[in-house]
């Protein structure tokens, strides 16, 4: 996060919390029972695209498999977005969602070191 603007960083976790609400509301229906954390959002400096990663905690489908839903999903989810932000922001940014797998390398990590 270094080098981003204060804005961007007002951005970006606004859309965090925001999409983390969205997710809570839709997740388990839409998603097949799935948990899904928003753990970070990286928006573009003109703040037109955001990069917003997703921890899941799949259980009968895998995570691509949900990722590939949540991203064929993404233009209702950015409507949804822009139905809750419009006060606040002039552009709401187009939004690409990847896994974040951190949590399984620090899991890794874990094992290996015992």
């Amino acid at each position: 996060m270094e080098g981003n603007s204060v804005r961007q960083n007002k951005v970006s976790k606004l859309l965090q919390n925001v999409l983390a609400d969205i997710f809570q509301k839709k997740g388990f229906s839409a998603y097949g029972g799935v948990m899904i954390t928003v753990t970070e959002v990286r928006i573009s400096t003109d703040l037109y695209y955001a990069k917003a990663y997703l921890s899941i905690f799949a259980t009968k489908q895998s995570k691509e498999e949900v990722i590939t839903l949540i991203n064929k999903d993404a233009k209702s989810i950015r409507f949804e977005l822009g139905k809750i932000v419009k006060n606040q922001l002039r552009i709401i940014p187009e939004i690409s969602f990847f896994i974040d797998n951190t949590i399984d390398e620090i899991a890794k990590i874990d094992k290996l070191l015992k």
